[in-house]
């Protein structure tokens, strides 16, 4: 605007200049003089600034043109280190699928050749109620033949893994799941834990049977982890296993290369197998708790018992039986009373899971000790495992074997 102004400014002067010149030579070629003055003066005006428009638009187009170079650049890196990542994502996804497949596979051969040998022994074993073919109380069903069903089952790997949920109290959410293994035999037949430990302990197959439920456990657990990091799973060892010199060594080490599921995986051993561990055992399961894993009891028949010993040694749960909080305190030789107990476990560093919980009722007297996390029934029935996640389990047709409620 400022500029303009002086143009006419300028163009009034040379005005008036050929006016002046007009009085001298005539008024009107002064004033034709003047204007031609004006234009031209306008005209060299206007084509500065042209040349000043030309040349900062160029400047610009020039900046844009560098900024639009830089934030291409700045994609394709980006682009290239998405790819990087992909590929790395990739790679360590497929290369733990390759794990998985190469230990399922080496480890079901093991247990195969494992159960194998192990049955050949029983097989030629003299004495004992199997080998002199008393009959078992499981509804007519001959020692003998229940063992030569367990057998089998193990040999051609018809083990299949439940879950059962824990939820904490009292907003009934699942924080962990307790494996269980069941049995079947060749015609679908389930042979639950209550009826084939007792047969298959004396003939040395518990750590064929506790083998593959680690396994299935390791894997569940890794695609547990994939949707919520928040959820554990215990794993219930037998007592024979935790004795076995040969196969906890191996167990051990088979845990320290999967340290990273510890956060995760809970062992879980009947207070019976505890009590009767001995030094070695005891020893180990210290070693298990070195690597990461937490340790848990259940199948509590006593409370009398060393609450330090047991945090010392790696456990921090207790699962103690619904009723017995409820009603059996002082049968189970507890020192205070249940109200108080879930106070004295947690100055142990020790958490409290009531377990076989069927009623309502007794989720009531359950909040009134502040149990924080209850198993049992009533929150859900132990499910058998299809692909990834719990499934309803299915019933066998004409099961030789009855399906009991124990878990």
């Amino acid at each position: 605007m400022v500029r303009i102004l002086l143009i006419v400014i300028y163009a009034l002067a040379s005005a008036t200049i050929g006016c002046l010149a007009g009085m001298a030579e005539g008024l009107s070629t002064g004033i034709l003089c003047g204007f031609i003055a004006l234009l031209l003066q306008i005209q060299v005006d206007t084509a500065v600034l042209r040349a000043r428009d030309a040349k900062a638009q160029k400047k610009e187009i020039a900046g844009l043109k560098r900024s639009g170079a830089e934030v291409q650049k700045a994609m394709a890196e980006t682009k290239a280190k998405m790819e990087e990542v992909t590929k790395t994502v990739e790679a360590r996804h497929s290369a733990q699928n390759r794990k998985i497949v190469t230990e399922l596979q080496v480890l079901e051969s093991l247990m195969r050749e494992f159960a194998s040998r192990i049955s050949d022994k029983a097989k030629h074993e003299k004495g004992g109620t199997a080998a002199a073919g008393k009959p078992a109380s499981l509804d007519g069903v001959a020692e003998p033949e229940l063992l030569e069903m367990i057998r089998a089952s193990l040999e051609e790997n018809r083990v299949d893994l439940y879950l059962q949920p824990t939820v904490s109290l009292p907003q009934r959410k699942v924080r962990f799941y307790e494996a269980l293994s069941r049995l079947r035999s060749e015609n679908g037949s389930v042979i639950m834990p209550a009826q084939y430990i007792k047969i298959a302990a004396p003939a040395g197959l518990m750590s064929v049977v506790d083998n593959l439920l680690l396994f299935r456990c390791v894997q569940i657990v890794r695609r547990l982890m994939n949707k919520n990091r928040g959820i554990g799973v215990f794993c219930n060892i037998s007592g024979d296993t935790l004795r076995d010199a040969e196969f906890f060594p191996q167990f051990l080490d088979y845990m320290q290369h999967n340290r990273d599921l510890s956060g995760q995986i809970v062992f879980e051993f009947a207070q019976d197998a505890v009590l009767k561990a001995g030094r070695e055992g005891e020893a180990n399961l210290k070693r298990l708790n070195d690597i990461g894993f937490s340790l848990s009891m259940d199948n509590i028949k006593t409370l009398a018992l060393d609450f330090g010993k047991l945090k010392a040694t790696g456990f921090n749960y207790l699962k103690v039986r619904a009723d017995t909080l409820t009603r059996g305190m002082g049968a189970a030789g507890a020192a205070v009373a249940a109200e108080d107990f879930k106070n004295l476990l947690a100055r142990h560093g020790l958490n409290l899971i009531a377990e076989r919980v069927e009623e309502e009722k007794t989720v009531v007297q359950l909040l009134d000790y502040a149990v924080d996390f209850a198993q049992g029934y009533l929150f859900g029935e132990p499910r058998a495992v299809r692909g990834d996640t719990p499934k309803a389990a299915e019933k066998p047709a004409g099961a030789i074997i009855p399906l009991r409620r124990t878990a």
